[in-house]
Order: C-alpha cells, then structure tokens, then sequence
C-alpha cells in the first residue's frame, strides 16, 4: 500500500510539474496562417472569456470534406501536374494542410458541371442497357482518384443533381425555365443604372449570379415544375429503374477505385432550378427511398436523409418517422436554410448522424467578408450538432461564372491564362478547423462571455480551440481551462485556433 501511494504521488508531480504545450496559429485576410509566439499567452484574466470542461462533450465530428465537380477538376487540370499534386496534397494529406478526411461528389451533372448529362440518356431504357460512367473518367474520378492518392483512407458520399432527363415529367434536366429569369435580370440592370459600381455589374444582385452569362436551356415555360411538385415520374417502373441506377453507380465507382459510403437520394429536394435539378414532396421521396434503401442494401452503402435546404422541419421529420421509410434513414444531411432545420431534426432524431453537405458559396469575391461567413456557419452547424462539414467549390477559374452563370468562392482560386493559382481565405478557415480536429474528436459544450468560439478534444486529449475576432481593434480573450488562464491577444479581423496539450 506504502508503494502505491508513494507511486501515485510521483505521478501527480510529475504530471504537475510536465510543461504544458501550447501552440497558437491567426489568420487574417493580408497574413493567412501566421505562427505566432506561444509566450505572448498571458496568465491574467480578461473581460471575455472562454470556459472549457473537457469532461462536457457534445457529438464526435467524423471529418471535414470538399466536394468533386467537372469546373472543379477543369480548373485544376490546367496547372502543371506537380502543382496539381502539391495542392491535393495540402487538400487531403493526412497531417499535412487541410487534412481533410472525406469527400462528396454529383451522381451525375451537377450545377457546376460543364453541361447537363447522365449516366443513361437514352429515353425508356429502364433495364439500364446503356449505363456508362464513362464521362466521369475525365473530370470527377480524376478528382476523386487524386485525392485518394494522398489519403487512402478518404471517404466519398454521393448525391446526384438531378436523374436521367426521361425519368422526369418534363423530360428535361431542369425544373425552370431561363425565360423568365433573363426578363427579370433584364428589369433589375435597368434598375441598377443608378446603382454603385460594385452591384451594377451584377444587375444589382450581389448573389453572385450574372445573368448575362447565362444561356437558353431550352425548357418551355409551360414544361416547368415548381417547388412543391414532383417533377420525378413516380411509376413503380421509374422509381424501380432509378434505384437500381444508383446501384450501378455505385458499382462502376468501385470497379474504378472509389468506394461510396453512402447516397442521399437529391440535392435540395426542393429547389426548382434552371441548372440540373428534380424537385420531390415528401411524399414522393417516401416512395423513392421504399426502393432505394433496399437497392443499397445490397450494395453495402447507407441511404441517408438530404441535402435538406427548406426550414420547415415538418417537411422531413414525417419521412423520418414513416414506419416503412424511416429504418432505411441512417443520417441527415443539410445546407443552406436547412440549417434553421437543424436543431429541430438533431432534436428529434439525436441518433442519427448529421452532415452539412454544402457551406453556402458565396460570390466569387472570395474576400475577408465571405471567409467570415464561412466561420459563421461553421460554427453555427457544428454547435447544433453536425458531426461532418463539407465545402463545396474546391477550385474554380478565377473571375468565371458556372455554366449557369454563377459566380461563387472556392478553396483554390487558379488564373487560366497565367496557369498560377492561390489558396484563399475560405481554404483558411476551413483548415483552422481541419488540421487539428481529428476524427473521433469530441466537441466541447463552451461557457463564459465569449460566444466566437468553438472547441474540441481530440481522442488523444488534445484540446483545440477555434477564436474570431469578427472587430477592426485587437481583442483580448482568456481561455480558461482546467482552472487555469490562457490570454490572448487576437488581432483585429482575424480566425485564430489554439492547442493544448
């Protein structure tokens, strides 16, 4: 028993007498991951304060990701191989930038895919004889497969945009017509003549679309389906032929070196766009997923709930509790307005994991303002109890608008013609988090005044501790940890993550 106690004894002076390491990393927009000197940590106490129990633990995060699409890999194809490789290392090597351990990509053309296509358009081909991923070799397994390369372990989920144009009851890859939106972009640069130079170029909006790129889709106005609609042919032959694409799909990916995880049935359910798109009631996604989670079973890949865009809880909360539909749901994915359906759902259904599938995408300024709103988000999914996050635009051409003409941030802004690229803030903010929360990390329910602020333990007891400073002055902020003052000086505008080991 002497021995015991002298042992323990021992060990908590030890312990006691360890040196605490402590590492502190800032970005702001001019100085982007800047080390700065750990004995600049102060002992006093300031005003605002982050309280930390390591012991009051939230959800696990699984992972940050990216996503795949065609303008994606189009801009990274077009700088020299080595630097390609250098930029998905930084991407997706584990311990090395961003670290970032999973991936989404489009079943199918997406809203920034060269142009609309499918795996089978060929009209009533409900045995799936012409199936073929064969244009995905070129643009979202290349992406895919580079990824890979650097992390072997990278798990991919899959949505698509919209089905095989045949399968819909308009026959055609939208749901809205370009019509009516170049008349009303054409009323809002009249009304934009006597606006600020920096919305007129826009026709006023500072969304990030620019209608003047935008083509005919060649949808009638008297073929669209709204919001609210099925725009899906709900015939057991339809519903039967799409699950089964899926299957195949899944297949072809993993004869080509990529293993899907899981699919969630449709991107924004219910948004009626004018680039690929395919609204669903409620209703008729019971119907679909009734075939699609049986379908994935035997595929070995799970079928979760998303991406949900809409507020209204009670638009997805039946589909979840549907008797028959609900067992094949095994997590939730959201963007966009969805987030304000977040709290409820994860209320709901607290044991079901939940994703955000899309951070919101910005302008293509891809300025401080943009990277701020990004932190926002972040913070907001994950306090409410999203265990992955994902971006969406890993890299686009800098200045360019999608072929639906729309221009938005991505990680890696690349000119084409200099064939140069750069990181932007977004990608900063993004790894403030990634690089150091690992997967397994548990994130921390926070105390104290200062609400800016996110953190998490890592499984191996690290504790990491993301601070804002959204202010144009230097702000002091203690973290308190353990009973004991960590104070920092953040500088103005700035994201700023901190260990502790």
């Amino acid at each position: 028993m002497k021995k015991t106690v002298l042992f323990l004894a021992a060990a908590f002076l030890l312990a006691a007498c360890a040196k605490e390491k402590v590492e502190w990393v800032s970005t702001t927009f001019e100085q982007p991951w800047q080390v700065q000197d750990a004995a600049a940590i102060r002992a006093d106490a300031a005003e605002a304060t982050v309280v930390i129990d390591p012991a009051a633990t939230l959800q696990t995060m699984e992972g940050f990701g990216t996503a795949a699409s065609e303008l994606s890999w189009e801009s990274l194809k077009a700088l020299p191989e080595p630097e390609r490789k250098a930029i998905f290392r930084e991407l997706f090597a584990p311990g090395v930038g961003a670290n970032l351990t999973m991936a989404r990509t489009p079943v199918g053309a997406s809203d920034f895919a060269l142009e609309y296509y499918s795996y089978d358009d060929v009209e009533g081909d409900f045995d799936l004889e012409h199936f073929s991923v064969e244009r995905d070799e070129r643009y979202l397994l290349p992406f895919l497969l580079s990824a890979k390369e650097v992390n072997p372990s990278l798990k991919v989920w899959a949505s698509p945009w919209c089905p095989p144009a045949w399968m819909k009851i308009n026959k055609h890859y939208a749901n809205t017509s370009t019509a009516p939106i170049a008349r009303r972009f054409a009323e809002m640069r009249k009304r934009a003549e006597g606006m600020p130079e920096d919305t007129r170029a826009t026709g006023g909006s500072t969304f990030g679309f620019n209608p003047s790129s935008l083509e005919d889709n060649g949808l009638d106005e008297s073929m669209q389906v709204r919001e609210g609609e099925d725009a899906f042919e709900l015939d057991t032959e339809y519903l039967d032929a799409y699950a089964r694409y899926f299957g195949k799909y899944v297949d072809a990916y993993k004869e080509r070196g990529i293993d899907i995880f899981m699919v969630m049935p449709q991107n924004e359910p219910n948004s009626a766009q004018w680039y690929p798109a395919c609204t669903w009631t409620p209703d008729g996604l019971k119907q679909f997923i009734s075939f699609l989670g049986p379908e994935m079973e035997k595929h070995g890949v799970e079928v979760w709930l998303g991406t949900i865009e809409r507020a209204d809880v009670s638009m997805w909360d039946q589909i979840v509790k549907d008797p028959d539909v609900g067992p094949w749901i095994k997590g939730l994915g959201f963007q966009w307005a969805g987030k304000e359906a977040l709290p409820g759902m994860h209320a709901q259904f607290p044991d079901l994991p939940c994703y955000m599938t899309e951070q919101e995408c910005g302008n293509g300024a891809n300025d401080w303002k943009g990277a701020m709103h990004a932190w926002d988000l972040m913070r907001e999914y994950i306090t409410n109890g999203c265990q992955g996050y994902f971006y969406w635009n890993t890299s686009l051409f800098e200045g360019e608008p999608s072929t639906w003409g729309w221009r938005q941030n991505s990680l890696v802004v690349v000119n084409r013609y200099a064939a140069s690229w750069r990181f932007t803030p977004e990608f900063y903010v993004l790894r403030h988090a990634s690089h150091y929360v690992q997967p397994g990390a548990k994130v921390l329910d926070l105390g104290g005044t200062y609400a800016d602020a996110l953190a998490f333990v890592n499984p191996d007891g690290q504790v990491v501790v993301l601070l804002a400073n959204q202010t144009d002055a230097p702000a002091s902020v203690t973290v308190q940890l353990s009973g004991k003052n960590r104070t920092l000086e953040l500088p103005a505008n700035s994201l700023n993550t901190i260990t502790i080991d």
